[in-house]
């Protein structure tokens, strides 16, 4: 936590969480960060109801989600676990970068190891899969690129359930790595890892469907070689942001009902009880199925498969203990899309290929919508400007 209040006093950025003060109770050891109340998180929003975003819309929040990063890279700080519930966004249409808890600052002139151990699964880059500790702003910025894909998609795109499904799973997408990078990167897990067969990159051909301005960008943050990346200054002058339509200024963005995450959660967990009670009543007492039975059989292999209730209760302990750990690896799949019951999977051979089926084949359609007016970003200096200077006001 003291590592966490350091960064945070470093940042002072409109697209990032400004931390208003600190808070100490009559409990020992107990101390709360105080930061502004954000009615949604990105999470939330994408997977509300009814919510699609439109291209400009997409753009608005992208550009705040660069230019918060392009702060903290600049005062060198990684963030290492931007996912859409780390995004949170005011009534006003302001999203801001939070949770640092995960950060670290970094010295690009005197690199020093760092632990692989970051970012949450579904957004994790592949270099952190296969065991580096030599990185930079590569990381964030491929979470970035999964945050852009989804918004289009309407889904997640990469949901591993282990961290070698994850893997295969990228490879399938953005391609296997060269045998040029795999001397050169020299990864601790690179023999392990290392896919039996080679995969061709085929992101323009899974994203057809999406703005055509937003395929590049896409392609640099997916990059499996984390240089080819760029920056976050280099994505904020890409084709994508200096386009028609250009992105909405936040103020004109509609006004959404409280959503985050964790009413998501709740939404999927009332609706499954829904389901639950509707089939018990019209079928009566539903009788197990041999799967079920045999999962109920089988201890729990590992501590990952605990129930949530467990997992809830031992968070909800260690905050009362006031025992955070900032290296503390976060929990699996704690974003805002579906997710799956953890099974066996996690003791599947290291060259486990999951399925022949290309990735190319999945549906990642993307419909657009009316364009939302208002005042716009010039793409020359980044500064909203007023909608008359627009055609259209797009």
């Amino acid at each position: 936590m003291a590592r966490e209040i350091l960064i945070l006093r470093r940042l002072d950025h409109p697209n990032v969480i400004k931390l208003q003060g600190l808070v100490t109770s009559r409990m020992p050891c107990s101390l709360y960060l105080v930061f502004d109340y954000m009615v949604h998180d990105l999470a939330g929003l994408a997977s509300s109801p009814g919510i699609k975003f439109t291209e400009p819309q997409v753009k608005c929040y992208m550009h705040q989600l660069l230019s918060g990063l392009e702060h903290c890279h600049n005062r060198h700080v990684l963030h290492r676990d931007i996912k859409g519930s780390d995004l949170l966004i005011d009534d006003g249409g302001v999203l801001k970068i939070a949770d640092f808890g995960l950060a670290s600052t970094f010295d690009p002139n005197n690199k020093q190891p760092m632990t692989s151990r970051v970012v949450t699964l579904w957004y994790r880059p592949p270099e952190l899969l296969l065991g580096a500790t030599d990185y930079g702003v590569g990381v964030d910025l491929w979470s970035v690129g999964c945050i852009l894909a989804a918004l289009f998609a309407g889904k997640l795109i990469m949901t591993g359930q282990t961290e070698m499904e994850q893997l295969h799973t990228i490879f399938k997408l953005c391609g296997s790595p060269s045998e040029e990078y795999w001397k050169k990167s020299k990864l601790p897990y690179a023999t392990i890892f290392k896919p039996q067969q080679s995969y061709k990159r085929c992101i323009k051909e899974t994203f057809k469907d999406f703005p055509q301005s937003s395929l590049p960008l896409i392609d640099s943050l997916l990059a499996i070689d984390p240089s080819d990346r760029q920056t976050a200054t280099a994505a904020l002058r890409s084709e994508f942001f200096t386009t028609k339509p250009y992105a909405c200024d936040p103020s004109s963005l509609p006004k959404y009902p409280p959503s985050k995450e964790m009413d998501a959660k709740r939404r999927d967990e009332e609706a499954r009880r829904l389901r639950a009670a509707g089939k018990t009543k019209a079928d009566g007492v539903r009788k197990p199925r041999p799967r079920d039975r045999a999962v109920r059989a089988i201890p729990a292999p590992e501590a990952n498969a605990e129930l949530q209730a467990n997992i809830d209760r031992r968070r909800l302990i260690t905050h009362a203990n006031a025992k955070k750990k900032s290296e503390k690896f976060p929990p699996l799949h704690q974003d805002g899309g579906p997710g799956y019951p953890l099974g066996s999977s996690h003791h599947i051979h290291p060259s486990f290929d999951p399925s022949d089926v290309p990735y190319s084949s999945m549906n990642f359609s993307y419909t657009p919508k009316q364009t939302c007016s208002g005042p716009v970003v010039n793409p020359a200096t980044r500064k909203l400007m007023s909608p008359s200077f627009v055609p259209n006001g797009n």
